[in-house]
């Protein structure tokens, strides 16, 4: 009997740690259950183009009250951050939980922590994307050519070893700066230091539907070249202050001289022949998209022009600004007058011909929506701001060379604008799971 008194209460002591024991880990595995629930409720919420992290933020932390139930009479903190360039969220829990038995274990309360973190994989937020996947400056800067691009990614598949060239004080910030290859950039500014032997990312847009060009061609009005004494030699020239309809624009479409063009909305294909804005004209459009076909293929805004577009809402071309079909066999470059217009200068890498895309204009300040060019080259050099008043621009195209200091930005405002973002650009599009 008195053994029996003596032992006893090590008995007792010894049931009431292991109920206590067992109780602390039920309530351990309930909180890890709510942090791993709500890191993943904030890392989809990162996918939304209006996602900020205070918003990220407070999502995770309601998720994680939601499942965790923690009684009133308990102290509890739920930490919540957003890291990885915005790619993944992380939480860490503590909870004070009472002891039933405190007095008789001397332990009157347990601190209970426990970690959770979800990342976004699959995809970036990407805003500029070189196609080609061997060429030497698929994306290249320089002149003092500068990017600016702070809520998104640039991005090159080049698997050379200058992938991605920077030459003469040329300066690119992004959120990430990512090369299949590698980086040649030595006299150039990349903030932060683009990453070498990235993954390709392929052609994020490749199954993308592309409008048909129709049979019958768009015939302009009179007035839109009033001045012309022969519509064969003067061929979709407009010169005149006009509104033109969407259709086919067979050969191309020239807006010269003073015209102001208005577009209204609705997709413009260029089938065989080259959009070409040039000496002072001006063109505007909201809800507009561009289409090129054929050989002739290609674009000008030169330097003295105005242009102001924003891609449609709706339709097969919405949320594209510009595209072009996917292939092309022998392109002709775009037909400039080389007394006023000097000619681009080659690709870096010498490769084959492309379709050009050439942006000079000085006040191209509006360019809302993407840039699909799989088969192109997109040329830049303006030497003013490009697209900075755009609420978003991406551009996805096998070259892209920015010359003579323009002055890109891609600005990532998803949620300022009812322009979607084409599936695979843009906001992140990857699947959320959770990491250790």
């Amino acid at each position: 009997m008195v053994a029996f008194a003596v032992i006893l209460p090590v008995l007792l002591a010894a049931v009431s740690a292991g109920v206590e024991y067992s109780r602390l880990l039920y309530r351990k595995a309930q909180l890890q259950s709510a942090a791993d629930a709500g890191v993943l409720a904030g890392a989809n919420m990162l996918k939304l183009a209006n996602a900020d992290d205070a918003s990220v933020a407070s999502i995770t932390r309601q998720a994680i009250q939601a499942q965790a139930r923690t009684p009133a009479d308990r102290r509890s903190s739920i930490a919540a951050e957003i890291g990885d360039s915005r790619s993944s969220v992380a939480t860490v829990i503590e909870e004070t939980v009472p002891s039933l038995m405190g007095k008789l274990l001397s332990l009157p309360s347990t601190t209970l922590i426990v970690r959770a973190k979800a990342q976004l994989v699959g995809s970036v937020r990407l805003c500029l994307l070189a196609l080609d996947p061997s060429a030497k400056g698929a994306f290249d800067m320089e002149k003092n050519a500068k990017i600016t691009a702070d809520g998104c990614s640039l991005y090159s598949n080049s698997v050379s070893p200058s992938g991605i060239q920077g030459k003469d004080s040329a300066t690119a910030r992004a959120m990430s700066i990512c090369s299949a290859g590698g980086f040649d950039g030595s006299k150039a500014l990349f903030t932060p230091t683009p990453i070498t032997d990235c993954p390709s990312l392929g052609d994020p847009l490749k199954d993308r539907p592309l409008p048909t060009p129709d049979f019958a061609c768009t015939v302009l009005s009179p007035y839109a070249d009033p001045a012309a004494k022969s519509r064969s030699r003067r061929h979709n020239v407009v010169t005149a202050t006009i509104t033109l309809d969407p259709g086919t624009y067979c050969g191309g479409l020239h807006i010269t001289e003073t015209a102001i063009v208005t577009l209204r909305p609705g997709t413009y294909v260029m089938k065989d022949g080259p959009l070409i804005v040039d000496k002072k004209a001006s063109m505007s459009g909201q809800g507009v998209g561009f289409y090129f076909t054929g050989s002739k293929g290609g674009m000008l805004f030169d330097k003295d022009t105005t242009i102001s577009l924003t891609a449609p809402t709706g339709g097969l071309m919405a949320g594209l600004l510009m595209a072009e079909e996917r292939t092309v066999a022998n392109p002709i470059p775009v037909p400039i007058d080389i007394y006023v217009t000097p000619p681009p200068p080659p690709p870096p890498g010498g490769t084959k011909p492309m379709r050009e895309y050439r942006i000079i204009s000085n006040n191209a300040r509006t360019m809302l929506g993407t840039i699909y060019l799989p088969a192109g080259r997109l040329i830049i050099d303006s030497s003013r701001p490009v697209a900075d008043q755009s609420a978003y621009t991406v551009i996805v195209a096998k070259q892209i060379n920015l010359y003579e200091g323009p002055n890109l930005t891609l600005n990532a405002n998803y949620g300022a604008t009812s322009v979607p973002v084409p599936d695979g650009v843009g906001p992140k599009s990857g699947t959320a799971s959770l990491r250790s």
